[in-house]
């Protein structure tokens, strides 16, 4: 089995402002970033703002809240639009998220911590709490929201309880209240299912010769599905980290309202399937019908 490496992505534009005087300071998180970022230095001017915004992904400005805040409030327009920034203050600190907490600046404050031992002043509620986010999970599935407005009332709900990810096959006609967010997926779904005790690489092992059958590649995988009764399994959690891709656990009920083309043992545990089905109720269409491979099952989709 070839050797498992995470997926790479391209790095994302930063623009680190700062003084004359914070310049090494910039050096020093232009250096610790250097792995996730494509860093630029550009020293502080009046009236640079909005073309920063406009060229870079993500912002480090270090200065004061204040100083950063005035510069940005005539730019801003709204939570999905707004570039990421981060305030760090001259003595490194200090990483305070200002704008786009839940769209970048909150990891970025993250990678400063771990780079160079700023606190990051993360104040969004639901990572404050340690409780996922609507714009985190849309991300970790690899879709989009269509309906942005259900943000706010999706992320105070995940404060309280955990939401389900459900999906909805057409043709149909959708009413859904405002507290009802629309993701549109897209990329490979990957139904998994495998025995108790089950070690990581038998799952990546299985995943690469499924993917292999119908001539596709790892970079394609959207994200991973299974039962919940494997929310423990320890290999099936670690082959999904080794990928670098969410994996989602579905309830007897969903898995039991599809019709599986195959036959499976999980029968013997009151279910239709794990694999198949898992892949029938998160995907668009069935490419690779359920395969055992060892100890692991695997069936295929595609949004």
């Amino acid at each position: 089995m070839q050797e498992v490496t995470p997926i790479p992505e391209p790095l994302k534009s930063l623009a680190i402002l700062l003084f004359p005087r914070d310049r090494d300071k910039g050096e020093r998180i232009a250096q610790a970033l250097s792995d996730r970022y494509q860093s630029t230095i550009i020293l502080y001017e009046e009236g640079r703002m909005k073309r920063l915004l406009e060229r870079y992904d993500l912002l480090v400005a270090i200065m004061a809240v204040g100083i950063v805040t005035r510069s940005l409030c005539r730019h801003l327009q709204d939570k999905w639009r707004d570039r990421p920034v981060v305030a760090v203050d001259s003595a490194l600190r200090c990483a305070v998220p200002v704008v786009g907490g839940h769209h970048g600046a909150n990891d970025l404050a993250l990678h400063l911590a771990e780079g160079l031992g700023l606190y990051p002043a993360i104040t969004t509620a639901t990572d404050a709490s340690g409780r996922p986010c609507l714009e985190s999970v849309a991300r970790r599935l690899n879709a989009s929201v269509l309906n942005r407005s259900s943000s706010k009332a999706i992320n105070l709900a995940f404060l309280r309880e955990d939401v389900p990810v459900l999906r909805l096959k057409g043709p149909r006609i959708l009413l859904v209240d405002e507290d009802v967010a629309v993701l549109k997926g897209k990329g490979l779904v990957l139904g998994v299912g495998a025995r108790k005790g089950i070690s990581p690489d038998e799952v990546l092992e299985a995943v690469d010769r499924a993917l292999e059958e119908c001539g596709r590649r790892r970079e394609e995988i959207a994200f991973l599905a299974s039962a919940w009764i494997k929310r423990e399994e320890e290999g099936l959690l670690r082959a999904a980290g080794a990928l670098d891709r969410e994996i989602i656990f579905l309830s007897r009920e969903e898995l039991n309202s599809q019709k599986p083309t195959t036959p499976s043992r999980a029968e013997d545990l009151g279910l239709a399937g794990v694999a198949e089905p898992a892949v029938l109720a998160l995907a668009e269409r069935l490419i690779l019908p359920k395969r055992a491979y060892g100890r692991v099952t695997i069936a295929i989709g595609e949004n």
